[in-house]
């Protein structure tokens, strides 16, 4: 299928390695140019080097804090008029709500809710303007089924899905839509920081803890990252513009609700 993104561009959030790269790469093999970010230049730079190579898209990559407004202006400035925008950063730790203080949860309300929201305000109205736009928050699964030791990311994805909740259903008419990516357990250095500290608490080792952890799952397994970043592709594309203000979970039929 030809999802109609050929040479429009995009920002892609922490971009550099897991479910952001998997997102930028699948928008470059649709012939999506790029501006990618993450913190660190090395892995970044190595990231968009790979995409350069591997299709015939311009990639600009920027190494920053997204959750800073100086970060923020450095990504804007490279691409000011995006028409896709693909918000991501590095969930907030595990632990037990009685260790986190009030700095904590500034951090993760920075991070998880407010940084998106920042990034929408900047460049949703250009894409209003141009008649499209697609905008994609990745989350988390714990949106739908809260994990209790991740109470910072549960509270501040949360926060974020009520959002957009209201702004998707009035920019939806000039076909610029905004939805939600939730990710179940995918192999990534993300879930491997979860699955040790679980292991701590339950006293096993990191091996066991990771084999029952697929082992919980329908799937028996964990998702491919690349499995992601195709949805994240086909929710910014030609095609996806009657869908706006959803939430759409990719976890191996590990959420056992109807809704």
């Amino acid at each position: 299928m030809d999802l109609g993104l050929k040479g429009k561009t995009a920002i892609v959030c922490a971009a550099s390695k897991g479910l952001g790269k998997a997102c930028a790469v699948n928008l470059a093999r649709e012939g999506v140019n790029l501006t990618i970010c993450a913190r660190t230049a090395e892995p970044l730079e190595a990231t968009a080097e790979e995409i350069r190579n591997a299709y015939d898209v311009n990639v600009t990559a920027i190494a920053c804090d997204i959750t800073s407004e100086t970060g923020r202006n450095e990504v804007l400035k490279a691409t000011p008029n995006p028409d896709i925008l693909v918000n991501n950063a590095g969930g907030p730790p595990p632990g037990d709500f009685r260790d986190w203080n009030r700095e904590d949860w500034i951090k993760a309300l920075d991070a998880n809710m407010l940084t998106p929201i920042e990034l929408i305000k900047a460049t949703v109205d250009g894409m209003i303007d141009r008649k499209f736009g697609r905008i994609v928050n990745i989350t988390s699964g714990a949106v739908k089924a809260p994990i209790d030791i991740l109470g910072l990311s549960n509270g501040a994805r949360a926060g974020l899905t009520g959002f957009v909740a209201g702004i998707a259903r009035k920019t939806v008419i000039h076909n610029v839509t905004i939805n939600n990516l939730l990710p179940g357990p995918f192999d990534t250095d993300r879930i491997a920081t979860v699955l040790k500290g679980q292991a701590k608490a339950q006293g096993v080792a990191y091996e066991t803890a990771r084999q029952n952890r697929m082992a919980d799952n329908p799937a028996g397994r964990f998702g491919d990252p690349d499995e992601f970043g195709a949805m994240c592709a086909f929710m910014c594309s030609s095609q996806a513009g009657f869908m706006t203000g959803q939430n759409i979970l990719l976890d191996g039929g590990a959420f056992p609700g109807v809704l």
